[in-house]
């Protein structure tokens, strides 16, 4: 299997590194003349493009000084850089990423497609491959979204749900449910692949279907009692196979958003209702049937800067029946952009159902937008199998960062935070784009 990423890790990044090089001019970004920023239905009264400052701009002052800046320069949409990031989960990583944003289509009914690719190694060798994607056709017709990953995972555990001490009747159930968050380690090499194709019924409203496969293999728990983890326990209890499973299904979804801007919004709504339903007529190692949301408010509170934003997230994941495997149990950072609860590791807090909770304001600093600001809280609840019901106890976190412009065609950022949580649990979060 690890023979077979590192191949695949080869093949892709050699073929989309020649996309980007051969056809570049696929994405060129419109005349900065002719529009100040993209957005979904109209063009956002932001400064003007030429008044801001990304990366770009500082490597161009740094390799000529002396060049005057030209009015009309054309901005590539495409981010091309270094992939170096941390959390605690991953701990370093550096690699090499490409970020790409267009409108397809008139910027005034036509949302902003962004697609995106990566290959890293980290301190912790955890190794990640993939390719996401998230197209607009003109007028917004039709939306494609879509991700294809080959993971090779090393992580820690800190088993299932948030239930109490003392709550618990065996010693199997004090392992599955610890308060204390004791870390057990995890191994496993994962493949994933989902794809959705959204048709839009009404401005702004779209109804979508499609298909998931999550494949782990290779799975290796442990911990200071040998083998016996709360991913064993689980999987056992539950009938799958100890070191390997499937958890494929068909998607449906409506999603509703009015946005101005996928990386940085500034105004708008975005919401986001999922059904998953996993079959064995797909090769799933179980049947089950798990209910998503996902909606995101963001508040300009400056007619004269719109980028001073309050913006609110809430993500959720419950089940309706059936059984997941244990690393298919939603919990922390398991949105989509895997993004959620920073403050934790990955999985840190995960259950049968799971709620996410989150507010952060975001300012700039410098009036050209190459320095912003952010301040974020957050809150987490998990159900689980011993008694515990959702909602009934939250987790917190919290912390603050920078954000640095990368490319101010299309919003794109490099968000540095320093997050903490409960049970001595913090650390540094760099990434990029925002958290939602």
């Amino acid at each position: 299997m690890q023979h077979f990423l590192r191949n695949r890790y080869l093949h892709y990044f050699t073929f989309l590194w020649l996309l980007l090089t051969l056809f570049p001019n696929s994405l060129n970004a419109q005349s900065e003349e002719k529009r100040d920023t993209v957005s979904n239905d109209k063009i956002h009264p932001d400064s003007a493009l030429a008044s801001q400052y990304d990366i770009s701009d500082l490597i161009g002052r740094i390799i000529h000084p002396k060049r005057k800046k030209e009015r009309s320069s054309r901005r590539s949409p495409i981010t091309l850089m270094p992939n170096i990031a941390y959390n605690p989960t991953i701990g370093g990583q550096i690699g090499i990423k490409a970020v790409a944003g267009k409108v397809l289509g008139d910027p005034k009914t036509t949302t902003m497609s962004i697609a995106a690719t990566s290959a890293s190694i980290t301190t912790k060798n955890i190794m990640v491959f993939y390719i996401s994607h998230n197209v607009f056709t003109p007028n917004n017709k039709l939306n494609f979204q879509g991700t294809f990953a080959l993971v090779k995972m090393v992580a820690l555990d800190a088993g299932l749900g948030m239930t109490p001490q003392g709550k618990w009747n065996t010693e199997e159930e004090k392992i599955v449910a610890n308060p204390d968050h004791q870390k057990y380690g995890a191994k496993y090499n994962a493949f994933t692949f989902n794809e959705k194709v959204y048709k839009r019924v009404a401005d702004g409203l779209f109804l979508g279907a499609g298909v998931a496969f999550d494949l782990r293999r290779k799975i290796i728990s442990n911990g200071p009692m040998g083998n016996i983890t709360p991913n064993s326990i689980y999987t056992e209890k539950h009938g799958f196979e100890p070191d390997s499973y499937n958890s494929n299904g068909l998607l449906f979804n409506m999603q509703y958003t009015t946005r101005d801007n996928p990386n940085r919004p500034y105004k708008g709504i975005y919401s986001d209702i999922g059904l998953r339903w996993n079959t064995t007529l797909l090769g799933s190692s179980k049947n089950a049937v798990q209910l998503s949301t996902d909606f995101r408010k963001y508040f300009s509170l400056s007619e004269s800067d719109p980028a001073h934003v309050l913006a609110f997230w809430y993500w959720g994941s419950y089940k309706l029946g059936g059984t997941l495997p244990y690393f298919e149990l939603p919990g922390t950072g398991r949105d989509v952009a895997v993004r959620s609860g920073r403050g934790y590791t990955l999985g840190y807090f995960k259950g049968t159902s799971f709620g996410y909770a989150e507010t952060e304001y975001r300012f700039p600093i410098l009036k050209n937008r190459f320095l912003s600001g952010a301040a974020f809280f957050n809150l987490q609840s998990a159900s689980d199998e011993l008694g515990t019901k959702l909602f009934e106890r939250w987790q917190p976190g919290g912390g603050a960062g920078l954000r640095v412009l990368f490319n101010k065609a299309t919003r794109t950022n490099l968000c540095l935070d320093y997050a903490f949580g409960k049970y001595g649990s913090r650390g540094f979060f760099l990434g990029l784009n925002e958290a939602f």
